[in-house]
Order: C-alpha cells, then sequence, then structure tokens
C-alpha cells in the first residue's frame, strides 16, 4: 500500500499558516471524497475505529452537521457536545473540558468557540487532532476551504480572478479564511463594505477595499456575500438594514451591473431581502448549495489527512 499523504500540522487551526501545498492537498482530496458521494452506500471504511468529538459553544447547523456526516461517512464513530448542556455551565474550564474528553479515546474534536484563538489554547494542551469550526471573529477555516474549492469547481482556477467579499468583513471570520486561502492562490481580492464594518489595517491582507458596491462589482468573477453578523457587532455600525440593502444588498439590478457569467457565493444562513434578494439567491447565478455538499467533501478530506486514514476506496 501507498503510503498515506497527511497534512504538515497535526492540527486545521486557520488557513493564515496553512501551506498552499497543504491547500492543494486537501483540495485534490476532496475531490477523490466526493466520489463516494455516488456509491450506492455512501460510506467508505477510511476512518473505521477512530472517533471524532464534536464541542460547540455557538449555535450551528450548517458546519456541525457536515463534519458529523463526513465524519459517518468515512466510518468513524462520532459524539457531540453542546455548551448548553456541558459542565461549563457549572464552571468548569475549556481545557479541563477538552481534557476530559481526550481521555475517553478520541482522536479529534472539532470546536467551535466565540473567543479567537480558543482552538490554538486547546491544541496545545491534546495530543489529539484539533479542527478549528470558527473561533470569535477570527478564522473558519473549512468554510474558506469549501468556498473555494467551489470556486476551483466552477472555473477550475481562482489564479488571476477576481473575488468580491461583500458586507460585514470586521466581524466575518469566512472573510478572513478566505482572504489567507484564496491569496495565496494568487486571486484578486476585493472587500467591500460600510466602513463602519471594515477592520483597520486590512490592506495589509493583501487586498482591495471599497465602500461603494456599484463601483466594483463589474469586476468580479465571484461575488462571496456575507451575512450580517447582528448577535457580534455593537448596534449603531450602520443606520438601518434598510439602508443596508440599498448600498450594500444584491438584487436583480444590481446584478446588471455584474459580469454575465458571475457566480454568487454565501455561507449561510441568508438574511433574505437583506444581503440577497431572493430572486438572487434562488437564480442561475448562485452556487450555495453546491457550497453546502462541498463542505461535506472538504471536512471529510481533512479529518482523512488529519487522521492517516486509509484510500477512501479500500
Amino acid at each position: 500500500m501507498n503510503k498515506v499523504k497527511s497534512l504538515a500540522t497535526k492540527d486545521l487551526l486557520g488557513l493564515k499558516d496553512l501551506s498552499l501545498e497543504d491547500l492543494n492537498l486537501i483540495f485534490q482530496t476532496a475531490e477523490s471524497m466526493k466520489e463516494i458521494f455516488n456509491r450506492p452506500i455512501r460510506r467508505a471504511p477510511a476512518l473505521n475505529g477512530k472517533t471524532i468529538f464534536t464541542l460547540f459553544y455557538e449555535n450551528s447547523t450548517r458546519t456541525r452537521s457536515s463534519f458529523e456526516m463526513a465524519a459517518k461517512m468515512l466510518s468513524a464513530t462520532t459524539g457531540s457536545i453542546s455548551a448548553a448542556t456541558s459542565s461549563a455551565k457549572k464552571g468548569e474550564t475549556l481545557i479541563d473540558t477538552v481534557k476530559n474528553i481526550e481521555v475517553m479515546g478520541i482522536d479529534a474534536i472539532v470546536i467551535r468557540h466565540s473567543m479567537a484563538g480558543a482552538p490554538h489554547l486547546i491544541a496545545k494542551n491534546l495530543k489529539a487532532s484539533v479542527i478549528n469550526a470558527g473561533d470569535g471573529c477570527n478564522e473558519h477555516p473549512t468554510q474558506g476551504l469549501l468556498d473555494i474549492y467551489t470556486m476551483l469547481e466552477k472555473r477550475g482556477t481562482v489564479k488571476g480572478k477576481t473575488v468580491l467579499i461583500v458586507g460585514d468583513i470586521a466581524h466575518s471570520r469566512v472573510a478572513r479564511s478566505n482572504i489567507w486561502g484564496l491569496t495565496k492562490l494568487g486571486a484578486h481580492v476585493i472587500v467591500c463594505g460600510p466602513p463602519t464594518l471594515m477592520p483597520a489595517g486590512i490592506e495589509q491582507m493583501g487586498v482591495e477595499v471599497s465602500s461603494n458596491l456599484d463601483d466594483v462589482i463589474g469586476e468580479a468573477d465571484f461575488i462571496n456575500v456575507l451575512r450580517i453578523q447582528l448577535e457580534r457587532q455593537e448596534k449603531g455600525l450602520f443606520p438601518s438594514k434598510e439602508e443596508y440593502t440599498r448600498l450594500f444588498g444584491i438584487d436583480a439590478a444590481r446584478m446588471q451591473k455584474a459580469q454575465k457569467d458571475v457566480v454568487i457565493m454565501h455561507p449561510g444562513p441568508i438574511n433574505r431581502g437583506v444581503e440577497l434578494s431572493s430572486e438572487v439567491a434562488d437564480g442561475p447565478y448562485n452556487v450555495i448549495l453546491d457550497q453546502v455538499k462541498n463542505g461535506v467533501a472538504i471536512r471529510m478530506a481533512v479529518l482523512f489527512l488529519l487522521l492517516g486514514g486509509k484510500n477512501g476506496g479500500e
């Protein structure tokens, strides 16, 4: 049997420090994982005997279910804990929680936490692999990976392409992971949103900054529309939802200024009528459901590469 390839690290904490080689390895592996979707029985024994736990301190539908689906399709055993029912409610520290989980015999833990850097902290304290499923306003690496993988699927490459990220950049971990990954792959990234939702110094990440959507929408090969992070921001960062929609919402009229083959993306959940009109969200430009399906393939690839599974066809 050929030696199984693996990532250069035991953890996936972000795309900022992920090498170009590891990025491409994940995308190549995800492509092979998608073949499992077409089998009569959508399961492979690659991670049989491995145990994966999800630990979410914030609400999630897509990410959590996607990781659990990915693990089960690779025949891993899964378990989950939510903060609402964990001993954190009794005052237990994060490190104590994850160490107690680790001694049960887990191989990987998937964590979402409101504090930026929480996955990095636990990765230093565990032998098990740690996968960041979103930490505060820092990164959401698997969402960034699935977004980029979807772009590659649609256009073959992102090198030389222009990706426009629209919305609440300041509070978006999705935007940061996309930026780190896309710039490494040679894409031109434009971030666009209200100045009050644009982090200071964002230009240092190698992006172009705009506060006028109509000026830049025509340049984009891909438009990644972010959800307004109402639960993470203080009041008063923009006048009203109606004002935001008028300036930064994408509807059929605004799409007239876009390229005819532009690809519309959204990490979900969509605030319909705010970031996207229903006509655009359900229209021919969007690949939102493709992103969801690709999310399972990407997470299968990440789990496989971190845990050293056998070939998916075996």
